[in-house]
């Protein structure tokens, strides 16, 4: 019997963060210590953006490098982990199940997935694939998306998001170390942890009208809605694991949720 997966959010930060020494990539590499190891990842990134769910149905999904600016030795990593064509297909029927119409492209890892999936599992031996966010959606639709997919998590699918549980880059100061950080920003993580432990689906999917600084911390919350795609797919009596990495650059918290870990 297949052990039911749990479901992650990961602040995956700057794409530098697997060749930064001063960022926490170590923490990643940590949390997939805590793991059961899964049949493969389904990753929802902020940096696959579409009007319509879409999932990727590459058998080998490209590396994309989709920044610009950054030192070369960055643009020199691949991540070379198989597709999850059969995972993508699962998911796109279960979506449709609900009457949510879903797209398939052969699309390949953007940053947001690649840069964890490689500290998490280096040796690029998981099967992984990708379904886009709706950052004209709101919460509500992507907590909805997680919903849909929980049975992936039966057959060892394991269900991420990855975003930033905050991201402001125009507050950003990209000199500024974990000692700098903005009060702001452990204000609104402190209130989104205490509601993810009370399990209060209702005040988080209201998050931009009830959480501190909200849209100081999310000028636009793309970087956000994976989360509720992650809540979604969980348990509704989850355990809440937390990782917290510190906060970088000012604005930016390193801080990942698990959704069925004793994670502590």
């Amino acid at each position: 019997m297949t052990t039911r997966t749990p479901t992650l959010f990961l602040s995956h930060g700057a794409p530098t963060l697997p060749i930064d020494p001063s960022l926490p990539s170590g923490g990643f590499t940590a949390l997939a210590q805590h793991l059961p190891r899964p049949k493969s990842v389904l990753i929802l990134s902020a940096h696959w953006n579409t009007l319509k769910p879409t999932v990727s149905t590459a058998e080998q999904p490209e590396t994309i490098h989709d920044f610009y600016g950054f030192p070369r030795a960055l643009y020199e990593i691949q991540y070379p982990a198989p597709g999850a064509p059969e995972t993508a297909q699962r998911a796109a029927a279960l979506l449709r199940a609900q009457g949510v119409p879903v797209d398939e492209e052969a699309h390949g890892l953007d940053h947001g997935a690649w840069v964890p999936m490689l500290l998490m599992f280096p040796d690029a031996d998981v099967p992984v694939t990708q379904l886009s966010i709706q950052p004209r959606a709101d919460a509500a639709h992507h907590f909805a998306l997680g919903r849909a997919l929980r049975e992936l998590r039966e057959e060892g699918v394991m269900v991420i998001g990855s975003g930033q549980i905050t991201h402001n880059l125009r507050a950003a100061d990209f000199s500024a170390g974990p000692e700098d950080a903005d009060s702001r920003a452990a204000e609104f993580t402190d209130w989104f942890e205490a509601r993810l432990a009370a399990r209060d689906i209702d005040a988080l999917l209201d998050y931009r009208r009830q959480a501190p600084h909200a849209v100081l911390m999310h000028p636009t919350d793309e970087h956000l809605l994976p989360v509720f795609a992650a809540l979604g797919a969980a348990d509704d009596d989850y355990t809440l694991g937390v990782q917290s990495l510190g906060t970088y650059q000012r604005t930016l918290a390193m801080t990942n949720y698990v959704f069925g870990s004793t994670l502590q």
